[in-house]
């Protein structure tokens, strides 16, 4: 039986280890840059949540003639957080009501950027969105 032996050109571990080394030092490079991003995605979150919390809350003043406190009351259940097991970011709560307004705010439970401040968003009845604290 003839066996046929051929040279492969294949890479070595040094030059396999060298590319690696690179590819880590601009994720070093590049990771600072992309954390706005990445924290204002989340934030993206929290705007949707209030804003949903908002219109339920129009509704709710339309048939009451009043705010509410109660989340559950306007049908409204959060999604669990991170922390619960689940995939939200935010917490969302209602701080206060009247029959008049509501403020209502969405407090991360995730420190994006790892700088101790966490971020909040909050929206009243006329659905003005603010950032509270950056993150």
């Amino acid at each position: 039986m003839y066996l046929l032996r051929k040279n492969v050109r294949a890479f070595t571990l040094t030059e396999l280890l060298v590319v690696l080394v690179i590819i880590g030092i601009l994720m070093l490079i590049a990771l600072p840059n992309l954390m706005p991003l990445i924290s204002k995605t989340h934030s993206l979150e929290a705007q949707q949540a209030l804003t949903t919390l908002q219109k339920l809350q129009k509704s709710y003043h339309q048939m009451h003639v009043k705010y509410t406190e109660e989340l559950l009351e306007l049908g409204f259940e959060p999604e669990k957080t991170v922390e619960e097991g689940g995939n939200a970011k935010y917490t969302i709560e209602i701080t206060s009501a009247s029959p008049t307004g509501f403020t209502a705010r969405a407090r991360a439970v995730v420190d994006f950027d790892q700088d101790g401040t966490f971020n909040e968003w909050e929206i009243s009845q006329d659905g003005a969105l603010h950032e509270v604290v950056k993150d």
